[in-house]
């Protein structure tokens, strides 16, 4: 019986409860309708007058008022995902480029080849001055040399030597002795670049280069002679773009034919004195022919340069044409 009566009063209690509330509604529709202190009295009243039971518990209801805080990190962290986009990590990549583009550089760096030689085997050196060019050719072998850099150093002339790689691995002295006159570029194994491709073109003039530097301590740019005089545009825009002039000839001595090829030392130098013009370009031979032995241009040039001279004509380096090398 006890339980039953204390199950009771819960029940009168509440009925209570809702009758104050109903009366408290409308005094508070009053009270916030005046424009004086009373309804926040009124307000601050109820919620005081009010024990610490029904009001309390309704009162923290709607003290989640912080939860309404938490959407102000929210709206931070957006900020957050957005900067990475902002962030600079994309920048690296379009830096990147720029270390391999220096690379594309340094030919056209390098080189100090006037436009107007581009694309040309030159022929003479394209003046109306008396002046001409002796050049060598080193290939085969060296029977000629000592000769010949006697022969200009006793005259006081100066040439143009063109050497094959090959040549100076087998000769290194004679490739060294010459070296006191410009050395150009004749290709490593003296093969017909017509026949080559870009990349065994580069090969060939590359790995001569390096064998010339390594020997003599001169770099053979820009000087430059297609072996057999074998060369097309294509051949011509390789050479150009390894940073080299391609240098031909007015006149082959043809001394390399030897006395077995119908030649003599008066064939070749009446051939020269002929053929005699300003800006003359002269191919000799420092070899010996393989067969008669004969070292043809090596003992016909003292007499070369004094018909030469006869005729008014001095002599000059191709370096005339384009200046030192670069």
């Amino acid at each position: 019986m006890g339980n039953g009566r204390a199950s009771h009063r819960p029940g009168r209690l509440a009925v209570a409860v809702a009758a104050v509330a109903a009366f408290a509604l409308p005094l508070a529709a009053c009270t916030t309708g005046s424009p004086g202190g009373t309804g926040t009295t009124g307000a601050s009243t109820g919620g005081s007058a009010t024990p610490t039971g029904t009001t309390s518990a309704t009162s923290t209801v709607p003290a989640p008022v912080p939860t309404q805080s938490p959407p102000s990190p929210t709206t931070t962290r957006p900020t957050s995902t957005t900067r990475p986009p902002t962030s600079t990590s994309p920048r690296p990549t379009t830096r990147a480029p720029s270390p391999t583009s220096p690379t594309t550089k340094p030919p056209s760096t390098t080189c100090s080849i006037p436009s107007s030689l581009l694309g040309r085997d030159l022929t003479t050196l394209g003046t109306s001055r008396k002046v001409l060019a002796l050049t060598f050719d080193g290939g085969a072998d060296n029977a000629g040399v000592a000769s010949i850099l006697s022969t200009l150093s006793a005259k006081g002339v100066p040439a143009t030597f063109f050497l094959t790689g090959e040549f100076v691995n087998s000769f290194p002295a004679s490739a060294r002795a010459v070296s006191r006159y410009p050395v150009g570029n004749h290709t490593f194994s003296h093969p017909d670049l017509t026949l080559k491709s870009d990349s065994a073109i580069r090969t060939e003039i590359r790995t001569a280069a390096s064998r010339i530097k390594a020997v003599t301590g001169q770099d053979p740019r820009p000087y430059f002679r297609f072996p057999f005089g074998a060369v097309n545009a294509r051949t011509i825009s390789v050479v150009n773009s390894e940073c080299y002039v391609p240098f031909r000839w007015t006149v082959d001595t043809l001394g390399w034919k030897g006395t077995s090829g119908g030649q003599s030392v008066s064939t070749v130098v009446d051939r020269v004195l002929d053929a005699a013009r300003p800006g003359e370009i002269v191919l000799m031979h420092v070899g010996a022919h393989p067969t008669d032995h004969s070292t043809l241009d090596a003992s016909a040039l003292p007499a070369v340069i004094d018909g030469l001279r006869a005729r008014g004509y001095s002599f000059v380096t191709l370096g005339a044409v384009i200046g030192p090398a670069p």
